[in-house]
């Protein structure tokens, strides 16, 4: 349910410990490094990657797959039993084991590691859903936005002190530093086992556990639920709204976490100096967009903060897709002597707010519109529309990379956060928050 009163801070911070223990797995393995070698040295197909970019593209778009069929029936499951610190924890179990294997692969050994991320990158994601259902109880409508603020500031927080300890001991993205390179997966899972445990330790189960009818099961009960939800859809109109916006929204942010850094070593082809430069600067203003826009959103209200995001987006993704040209304009007409990957770190302080703070307001957002007893369910949904989003978005680029090459196939992404701004529009806030204020089970007084 959504809390009337602020939850202690020792647990408020436990919750946001998760956060910041898994941004390792996204940064590490999906951003910065892991996929930058998957294309280059495990695939290799250079010198335009596009099978590697094309292969990549495909085993996270499984992995998302899996969590769109998978995470509103177990939502539904968790809000029934009461078991989503259960839930969370398997998946926090599942991603560090799959994680840690990494180490194994091999350049050539293609299958096995489309296999590793499959399995490592479902349980993360699918563990985004369970950390995210607890939101609603640790404060009232009004703190979620701080609350969720502080979760992703934390978490580009503990990603940047992951990774640049890993950057600088592990070195540069080569065939020839394969040997250190491989040891980012044990990293990667040791730093998530590690950070994660205060969550385990504070975050409460809120609610009593309810046992399933003779003859019937939780998975049972959980399809049922969603059978439900699924009828009285019409009431929640501003949440079902909100969540094709998301679904926009999150297919551009899948496609920059995915392919960003893949964009600066084959389009860009920045050095490794500039590289770890980018690296740090993304993580720190995604960390202050997500704190400066959590507590924006307190004063202006969720979703406006959440358009205010979308339209930043959008002058990011011109930025990344024109850095060459903005390069070369300032040689011809003044002179400058401005290489395109330092132009590209402007492009990069943008995109670095925007990240934080879009995703932070979304998921904010959706926990301001969600009713009492439905939190796993409803971020269930959040989820179903993030991880269709990413197969949607990534596939999308992969397949449009294949045919027009990376640099012309950004232009996709701009196309997204545009579609994710009309479809904002018309959400009403406060209507949505009325409707899940009034919301009431059936058999609840």
């Amino acid at each position: 349910m959504v809390s009337k009163r602020r939850a202690p801070a020792r647990e408020i911070f436990g919750w946001a410990m998760f956060d910041f223990a898994n941004q390792a797995y996204t940064l590490l393995i999906i951003t910065v490094i892991f996929g930058d070698l998957f294309t280059r040295v495990i695939v290799g197909d250079g010198p335009d990657y596009r099978l590697g970019n094309l292969l990549w593209s495909l085993a996270l778009a499984v992995s998302y797959f899996l969590v769109v069929v998978s995470g509103p029936v177990c939502g539904a499951i968790m809000d029934y039993s009461r078991s989503r610190k259960r839930f969370l924890f398997a998946s926090y179990v599942l991603t560090i084991t799959a994680t840690a294997l990494l180490y194994f692969v091999e350049p050539g050994w293609i299958v096995l590691a489309m296999v590793l991320i499959i399995v490592s990158n479902f349980a993360y994601a699918i563990g985004e859903n369970f950390i995210a259902s607890f939101l609603p109880d640790l404060g009232p409508r009004k703190d979620l936005g701080w609350i969720s603020g502080l979760g992703w500031g934390l978490g580009y927080i503990g990603g940047l002190i992951a990774t640049a300890f890993t950057l600088v001991v592990l070195g540069e993205v080569a065939a020839d530093n394969f040997d250190r390179l491989r040891w980012v997966g044990p990293f990667a899972a040791g730093f998530f086992l590690l950070a994660a445990i205060p969550t385990f330790l504070w975050l409460r189960e809120r609610g009593r556990r309810r046992t399933v009818p003779v003859g019937s099961s939780y998975v049972r009960a959980g399809f049922q639920r969603l059978r439900d939800t699924y009828q009285q859809l019409r009431q929640f109109r501003d949440l079902s709204i909100l969540l094709i916006s998301i679904f926009f929204t999150m297919a551009g942010i899948y496609i920059i976490i995915s392919f960003s850094f893949i964009y600066g070593a084959q389009v860009i082809q920045w050095d490794e100096s500039v590289r770890m430069m980018m690296f740090v600067t993304v993580q720190i203003t995604a960390a202050v967009g997500a704190l400066g826009f959590g507590f924006l959103q307190s004063r202006i209200g969720a979703r406006l903060t959440y358009l205010i995001t979308l339209a930043l987006w959008m002058g990011a993704i011109i930025a990344i897709w024109q850095t060459p040209n903005v390069a070369a304009l300032a040689q011809s007409l003044w002179s400058l002597e401005w290489e395109a990957q330092y132009v590209f770190l402007f492009a990069g302080v943008l995109a670095g707010l925007s990240l934080g703070a879009a995703q932070s307001a979304g998921r904010a957002l959706v926990g301001v519109l969600t009713p009492r007893g439905k939190a796993a369910e409803f971020f269930g949904f959040w989820g179903f529309a993030s991880k269709l989003a990413a197969i949607f978005g990534i596939l999308g680029l992969g397949l449009i990379q294949a045919w027009l090459g990376l640099a012309d196939a950004i232009l996709f992404c701009l196309s997204l956060f545009i579609l994710a701004f009309i479809f904002a529009l018309p959400v009403n806030e406060q209507r949505g928050e009325q409707v899940a204020e009034n919301w009431r089970e059936r058999g609840e007084g």
